[in-house]
């Protein structure tokens, strides 16, 4: 028999690979799409290049006054004057070394997180994260000055108060969502009542009543910092959609997994923790996310009860008589900064999706 060598494969025509292929699967596979991508080019074309121009071409970035911005164009001058306040608020300027440090142990926790094999490590280091960022910026012992938190503001506090919330509200609504699933009555009714209550309330609300409500319940002689109270508003807040978001991937758990761990003798705890747990939050990351992400927005809610957020200190510093009519620079710049805490979220949780992924799709 004779044998005839195997031909090398050749690849897919131009059309059908790379960049011309998205394009023609995406933006041209249809008239309907073929319009609705010439409308946004259209769209695009009116406004990019009059914002390009504003923000670049006629923009003055060097001086250190109003006076030094000439032209149409934006002023960032007024940005990097102002950059201290907008990233720590009124911040003591002796002590910004302890906000900085405080900033750069977040940092090197995300480190941790992306590179530390034993879980206990991960879980250790998210708690001692807030843990440490109250005693560094808050001081009053270890021969650390006291910092009133009323000092404390800008993207500072918006990150204090999301990571916080975060941290803290996860875990409670893992036991809520564990406890609208639990067979004794009585826990599963107030579980539910507690989560239905707080999502039918706006958050604004839950802030007011944090900020006002909450101190009249205090003993008398006993007043929690105004900050402190928000961040209670806020965790009890968020851990009612985080328990509905567990609540989602334990539903989604085939019924096999819990009749596998009760065969294999594991007690109730043992079985969420070991078995159940571990994947509804695999099958709940994308809305965990987007729980996180709303959280991150929402702190700027705290403005209401005077707290001054990044959003806040833009507010405040516009309205300084040397620099009236610079909302708009302040403006773009939070959301700039907004965007890229949020897509970065949403970007380390595709990549743990895709880490965690053990479907079989081949």
């Amino acid at each position: 028999m004779a044998i005839y060598p195997l031909k090398e494969a050749k690849q897919p025509p131009l059309g059908e690979r790379g960049a011309i292929a998205w394009v023609r699967h995406n933006l041209l596979s249809s008239p309907f799409n073929i319009f609705f991508t010439l409308l946004g080019i259209a769209v695009l074309a009116m406004i990019i290049p009059p914002f390009v121009k504003w923000a670049i071409t006629d923009a003055n970035f060097v001086g250190h006054t109003k006076a030094d911005c000439t032209g149409d164009g934006a002023c960032w001058v007024f940005v990097h004057e102002k950059l201290k306040m907008f990233v720590y608020g009124f911040y003591p300027e002796a002590e910004l070394w302890r906000a900085k440090l405080t900033i750069a142990i977040a940092i090197g926790t995300l480190f941790v997180l992306k590179f530390a094999r034993p879980r206990w490590i991960k879980i250790g280091t998210i708690i001692l994260l807030p843990i440490a960022a109250i005693i560094l910026l808050r001081g009053g012992f270890m021969g650390l000055p006291l910092v009133e938190t009323s000092k404390w503001g800008g993207l500072l506090l918006t990150l204090v108060i999301s990571t916080v919330g975060i941290v803290l509200s996860f875990p409670i609504g893992v036991l809520l969502a564990l406890g609208r699933q639990s067979r004794l009555p009585i826990i599963k009714t107030l579980s539910v009542f507690y989560i239905e209550l707080v999502r039918g309330v706006p958050l604004i609300t839950v802030l007011f009543m944090a900020s006002v409500i909450l101190p009249l319940f205090f003993p008398e002689g006993i007043n929690f910092d105004k900050l402190i109270r928000a961040l209670i508003g806020i965790t009890f807040f968020e851990a009612a959609y985080i328990a509905e978001n567990i609540r989602g991937g334990l539903q989604a758990i085939p019924k096999g997994q819990y009749e596998a761990a009760d065969a294999l003798g594991l007690g109730y705890w043992q079985k969420m923790r070991l078995v159940i747990l571990p994947q509804a939050v695999k099958v709940a990351i994308p809305n965990l996310v987007g729980t996180f992400i709303s959280l991150f927005k929402d702190t700027s809610l705290v403005m209401i009860i005077g707290l001054f957020d990044l959003l806040a200190m833009v507010q405040l510093t516009a309205n300084d008589r040397d620099w009236l009519g610079m909302e708009t620079e302040g403006y773009v710049f939070v959301a700039f900064v907004f965007w890229i805490f949020t897509f970065s979220m949403s970007f380390f949780s595709k990549r743990l999706e895709k880490h965690l992924d053990t479907n079989n799709r081949d």
